[in-house]
């Protein structure tokens, strides 16, 4: 059965210039009507369509085509032989993360998060959150500029910069690691399973303000931050089978 498939770039006049070279060649549908979506761009603009697929609540596999900068989720862009590509592309499932973010003022917001949900100090004080794993603190005060929960296909990126672990992507696992933390000074994060439960409470939450983050969304001032594993919104990654979403994790951790 042939595929209905949608083409989106991203504003960049390379992702354009690629989008002008593929439409001329290829049917594509309205994104309404697909079934598989071409992502040209870099790794942001992947992240942004698939939250729009999550906010639309559709599961379509993504090929992404990277025309931006990293493309660390992204195959390499070649006009040629694309629906062959395709057909023979590897199915790589990734869960979202959940962010159930309430606010000082007593707002409630849920925000999905693909890489990492993270939480930051807004001013110069570290913040001082209270670390609580399926409902049991762990951490009474950890005094920091923030901390970050992220997913094994984050795991390579933010989470990597803060020191983080790269994480396997069927480990099944999430990273907590701080950042900048002063007390304790030799805690340097956890992994546990996907099904836990972390639990984030802002200490002195009016002195020292702290932001929300999932992916590229922003809440300010939270007071808790309550962070789970999605599994009822999949998302499906296609990888060309000599660029695999798990190599090329496995690989950063030995790029020196």
């Amino acid at each position: 059965m042939q595929r209905k498939i949608a083409l989106v770039a991203s504003n960049a006049p390379a992702a354009m210039e690629a989008e002008a070279d593929l439409r001329p060649l290829y049917d594509f549908v309205e994104l309404a009507e697909a079934d598989l979506l071409i992502a040209l761009g870099g790794d942001g603009f992947l992240l942004h369509m698939l939250h729009q697929l999550l906010d639309q609540r559709r599961s379509l596999p993504v090929f992404g085509m990277n025309r931006g900068t990293i493309g660390f989720l992204m195959n390499e862009f070649r006009v040629e032989g694309l629906l062959d590509r395709i057909a023979a592309a590897r199915p790589y499932l990734i869960h979202p993360l959940s962010g159930d973010i309430t606010t000082i003022s007593g707002e409630r917001h849920i925000l999905p998060a693909i890489n990492e949900i993270s939480l930051l100090r807004e001013t110069r004080q570290a913040a001082k959150l209270e670390v609580m794993i399926n409902e049991r603190t762990m951490l009474e005060e950890l005094a920091c500029d923030g901390v970050l929960v992220s997913t094994p296909a984050g795991s390579t990126a933010y989470n990597l910069s803060a020191n983080g672990p790269i994480l396997p992507l069927d480990s099944a696992m999430l990273a907590i690691t701080p950042i900048s933390p002063f007390r304790p000074r030799r805690w340097r994060g956890a992994l546990v399973p996907e099904s836990t439960s972390i639990r984030f409470n802002v200490r002195e939450a009016a002195k020292r303000p702290v932001s929300a983050v999932a992916d590229q969304r922003e809440i300010r001032d939270v007071k808790t931050v309550l962070v789970t594993t999605d599994r009822s919104r999949p998302l499906t990654l296609l990888f060309d089978p000599d660029q695999g979403l798990d190599e090329r994790i496995a690989m950063e951790q030995f790029v020196v």
